[in-house]
């Protein structure tokens, strides 16, 4: 008994069925490829939050630690969210409070970024870059001193080394202005324009290593006017410009309870 007969247009016809979906082709689909839906892919690393805005706009109302994606999809970084300040929702990269951890660390720390979020620390230089690039933020500076005073100082454009094709090599260069007073005075804009320096990194302007001598590390100039990377020193203190000082709002001999830096997306 013969078996049933297939054409040779048959045969073409379903090879070439086959050859499409292996190039991943649909046919009939006017060439476009088809993509994955699954987790992980694309479409949803596409919906991952870069800042703490995205993190509020996909339902999040809550102050508190959250995945954030600066650098991409694949590469979450955690940070503190700030919902309730004034309204606005802020991405929280500096904060102290206690002293538990240490700030007197080199260039690698502070590049990358240290500490836990829900707790003390330092987001990264380059987490910071990252996200100052694409959008257009404001920078927050609240303070708090040992006697239950705050304050505050606001500088409506914050970015790092927005120009540079390589961050790094450029030092991570300060670009703030745009200062608004609240009641902590501005001990920021004099470092505009400067590289940060870290004691094993001195790309400041003194004759010696600024971080060194002010036990921080910072947008250093000739020293400084802040430096809240300081050592903790609990109020005031006999040193020299090293605690967590903010000098317009208590001078140079007095170190800080508490600071918190933080931005908003524009």
């Amino acid at each position: 008994m013969e078996g049933p007969s297939v054409s040779p247009r048959g045969t073409v016809a379903s090879l070439l069925l086959l050859l499409l979906l292996l190039l991943g082709r649909a046919p009939g689909g006017a060439g476009q490829p088809i993509r994955p839906q699954g987790p992980g892919t694309t479409c949803e690393a596409e919906r991952q939050p870069r800042d703490c805005q995205d993190v509020y706009d996909r339902g999040a109302e809550t102050d508190g630690v959250y995945l954030i994606y600066p650098g991409g999809p694949g590469l979450p970084v955690p940070v503190y969210c700030d919902m309730s300040t004034q309204g606005h929702v802020w991405t929280v990269f500096q904060k102290r409070f206690n002293g538990s951890v240490s700030f007197f660390r080199g260039w690698n720390d502070y590049r990358f970024g240290f500490g836990r979020a829900d707790g003390e620390y330092w987001l990264g230089l380059q987490h910071l870059h990252l996200l100052t690039l694409q959008q257009h933020y404001e920078l927050r500076v609240e303070l708090e001193d040992f006697e239950n005073n705050t304050a505050a100082a606001t500088y409506g454009t914050f970015a790092l080394s927005p120009n540079a094709i390589s961050a790094e090599e450029d030092g991570y260069t300060l670009h703030v202005g745009g200062f608004v007073d609240g009641g902590a005075g501005d001990s920021l804009s004099y470092h505009n324009g400067q590289k940060f320096s870290t004691f094993d990194r001195d790309q400041d302007l003194y004759v010696q290593n600024c971080a060194a001598l002010s036990s921080g590390a910072w947008w250093f100039k000739s020293c400084h006017f802040s430096n809240l990377n300081g050592f903790y020193l609990g109020g005031a203190h006999l040193s020299y410009a090293n605690g967590l000082n903010w000098a317009a709002w208590k001078g140079f001999y007095y170190s800080l309870r508490k600071s918190e830096m933080k931005i908003r997306r524009l």
